[in-house]
């Protein structure tokens, strides 16, 4: 699949964001423009919105081609990286409206800590919502998204590429409910 010249511009906008950049200790050291910080492998900040229905089945979509991170895969989260400016809680709202086109939903707070993979350092924030409305997909971000029982999900990670970012903050949210 060839990325959409939409998709293509999205993605050079995205680059160009300022976003807040960060210490070991999440302590705010300013602001840097997105590719800057991923290059350099300099601390962000970021955040996950788990989005239920009332039945409790979870929210999954596909990530776009032409993400510079994680691209086409899986993903069990909403979310994204905290603007300069910007605190955890306004970060996660306005990326649930934009990738899912979901507002003025109650946002739970559940866990704060610190991600590492090769080229993606952050410190996160977890979110839950429940939504029963229509889904409208950004579709410079998000293929396709479907809601699955938390069973189905954790069959479906061993057989597709999920993002291993909100992974982390799912397994984390599983592991606080038991």
């Amino acid at each position: 699949m060839v990325d959409s010249t939409k998709e293509v511009a999205h993605r050079a906008a995205s680059d160009a964001e300022h976003i807040a950049w960060v210490d070991e200790q999440d302590n705010l050291l300013g602001a840097l423009v997105r590719s800057d910080l991923r290059e350099r492998g300099l601390i962000g900040r970021g955040t996950y919105i788990m989005l239920f229905n009332s039945k409790g089945e979870l929210c999954v979509h596909r990530r776009t081609l032409s993400k510079a991170i994680y691209p086409g895969y899986w993903d069990v989260a909403a979310g994204g990286m905290v603007a300069a400016g910007e605190s955890y809680e306004q970060s996660a709202a306005r990326e649930l409206e934009e990738e899912l086109g979901v507002s003025g939903v109650e946002l739970t707070a559940h866990d704060h800590f610190f991600f590492e993979d090769t080229g993606n350092r952050l410190w996160c924030s977890a979110f839950s919502a429940v939504w029963d409305g229509p889904l409208q997909l950004q579709p410079e971000e998000v293929l396709e998204a479907r809601f699955m029982s938390i069973e189905a999900v954790l069959a479906d990670i061993e057989q597709k590429s999920y993002c291993p970012d909100s992974l982390a903050a799912l397994k984390r949210y599983l592991a606080a409910r038991r």
